[in-house]
């Protein structure tokens, strides 16, 4: 067996044997993904996800780009794409003091797409839209009781799993030679739960008779629709270059689902809340460009922004001088308007040579993000990263557009405060691309 070969063996074995394990541990390991419904993913697929992330002018008939429908309208007539992908990642939180590493899988996406008429494509997939996961304590002196003569001490630990899901169906459309429109429409649905302890001792040992330990359970069960509606327009500058045009609008809206807290203290009293539709959707506005130059090298930049802003999020509200004197209700105050910008560019020696070698596709990017969390009155962790990766094809065949796709990302987000947790992530991704001549007719002589 040769490299080609030995290599698109080796990323086919490692993605389906862990993929199974994957769609069972994607949690983020961030303590951010406490806030809200978790940290959102990035819904990329491998291609432009080593390429920093950029998707609003990327428009290839042999991949998907699900980030904008529109690109679906230039999948091939003649081919059946499916594309799969998972993640590899590498995490170390740090603060002031201390510092943790964690690992784990995620399932990343999984895709298809096909041309139902000419100029009319379609795809539709599954990709993960947001997730929690993280285990994280702290301990600290808070008295010193008179009558026992003995230190009280607080341990407060808090544990959260869940997240969202998405599976979408989308069409792209070409009515205009160069212009296309197209829209996705999904279903999200998911759990979210997150555990907080509250827990005393005095010198050491528990003593619930003295102080009430406390457990509290915010959980949600939601259920609810996604819809984003894109355009594109591709340019011809001359015989080598072109310059396509892009953008999306994702639609924000309020989800229907209730959030619920339960809070239970050593001595069985127990408080229920109920937050009436306290989960939001922000809009969000992309826009980008990408100039292909002789189907050799293709350089793209995104913008976007993500009204969060004004978005409600379940929130325990005082009300009174006590700690009974609370209510749990939707409302703003958690989440800040986001900016991202993506950029990035792919290399194709020469894309339909019958060298192998020259059909590797080399990929770079970078991105940077504000942030969309406020954490105490102060902003969360802003987020920048650096991208890199290659399209190894699978087949030896000069006109094989099915490839497998590693990419390597490293990113770190920094929060406005020392008190908060500083996160360094490197990740791998890797995904296959499917995507062979299905439905070409074949002539026999």
């Amino acid at each position: 067996m040769n490299l080609k070969h030995s290599i698109t063996a080796a990323a086919a074995a490692l993605l389906f044997t862990t993929l199974p394990a994957a769609a069972q541990t994607n949690g983020s390991n961030s303590p951010y993904s406490r806030f809200g419904m978790g940290l959102m993913n990035d819904q990329s697929q491998g291609f432009n996800r080593s390429m920093g992330g950029v998707a609003q002018g990327l428009r290839n008939g042999s991949r998907v780009n699900m980030l904008n429908p529109a690109s679906y309208s230039a999948t091939d007539s003649l081919s059946f794409i499916f594309d799969i992908g998972m993640g590899l990642q590498h995490s170390r939180l740090s603060t002031t003091n201390n510092h943790q590493n964690v690992n784990n899988t995620s399932f990343d996406y999984v895709n298809v797409a096909f041309r139902l008429l000419k100029g009319l494509g379609m795809s539709a997939g599954f990709v993960p839209y947001s997730s929690i996961g993280y285990t994280f304590s702290q301990e600290n002196n808070i008295m010193h009781d008179e009558y026992s003569n003995q230190t009280v001490s607080q341990a407060l630990s808090y544990t959260g799993s869940g997240g969202l899901r998405q599976m979408y169906l989308g069409l792209g459309w070409s009515p205009l030679k160069g212009f296309s429109i197209g829209a996705n429409i999904g279903f999200l649905w998911g759990n979210i739960d997150n555990t907080m302890a509250q827990t005393f001792a005095e010198n050491g040992t528990t003593n619930s008779s003295s102080y009430n330990s406390l457990y509290t359970v915010y959980s949600a069960a939601l259920r609810t629709w996604k819809s984003d509606i894109g355009i594109q327009y591709a340019l011809k500058l001359d015989k080598k270059n072109e310059l396509t045009l892009g953008a999306t609008v994702g639609i924000g809206h309020k989800i229907g689902s209730d959030a619920t807290m339960l809070r239970t203290s050593v001595s069985n009293d127990t408080i229920r809340r109920s937050a009436s539709k306290a989960f939001e959707i922000p809009m969000t506005y992309s826009v980008g460009a990408a100039w292909n130059h002789d189907q050799k090298l293709t350089v793209a930049a995104d913008l976007t922004l993500e009204q969060w802003e004004k978005c409600v999020s379940p929130q325990v509200v005082s009300t009174g001088n006590t700690a009974n004197d609370t209510d749990y209700r939707g409302a703003t105050g958690l989440y800040s308007n986001r900016f991202r910008i993506n950029a990035g560019a792919e290399y194709v020696p020469a894309r339909y040579d019958k060298s192998y070698f020259y059909r590797i596709n080399y990929r770079f990017g970078g991105y940077y993000s504000s942030p969309n969390l406020k954490i105490n009155g102060l902003n969360g962790p802003r987020e920048y990263g650096l991208t890199a990766g290659i399209g190894l094809p699978i087949s030896n065949r000069w006109n094989s557009r099915s490839l497998v796709n590693i990419g390597v990302q490293w990113s770190r987000r920094v929060p406005s405060s020392a008190n908060l947790v500083t996160e360094n992530i490197l990740r791998i991704n890797i995904g296959i691309t499917f995507n062979e001549p299905w439905f070409m007719k074949w002539k026999f002589q």
